[in-house]
């Protein structure tokens, strides 16, 4: 069964830090670009970062070197971690997994909540 589970949200304290996880099944993940991306109520999703395989990370600007993706090919997971996190941060992070190989194939994860209040 083709899925991406994440894990590791929840409510922490302005300047605080969080990792989320996100492990995928039923794919191959090395042909796959993995994602974080957010949304927040009323606004767009939006990417956070990404990695290819092999490939370095890119960042929305908006990081600013806060937030830190990587992604392990052996356990087929991908990871973000948060530091000095804003109330601006809340939002619903989604894993994202975009296929780069053959067959376009987009997949998302059913989200985690991270909610950045004092």
């Amino acid at each position: 069964q083709v899925q991406l589970v994440e894990s590791g949200g929840g409510l922490v304290q302005p300047g605080g830090s969080l990792t989320l996880s996100c492990t995928a099944s039923g794919i191959i993940f090395s042909m796959y670009r993995m994602g974080w991306y957010r949304q927040s109520p009323g606004k767009q999703r939006e990417l956070v970062a990404e990695v290819g395989y092999g490939a370095y990370p890119k960042y929305a600007d908006f990081v600013k070197g806060r937030f830190t993706i990587s992604r392990d090919n052996v356990k087929s997971a991908v990871y973000l971690q948060l530091n000095t996190l804003k109330p601006e941060d809340t939002a619903v992070y989604y894993c994202n997994a975009d296929r780069v190989v053959g067959t376009i194939q987009k997949l998302w994860g059913q989200g985690t909540l991270v909610t950045v209040s004092a």
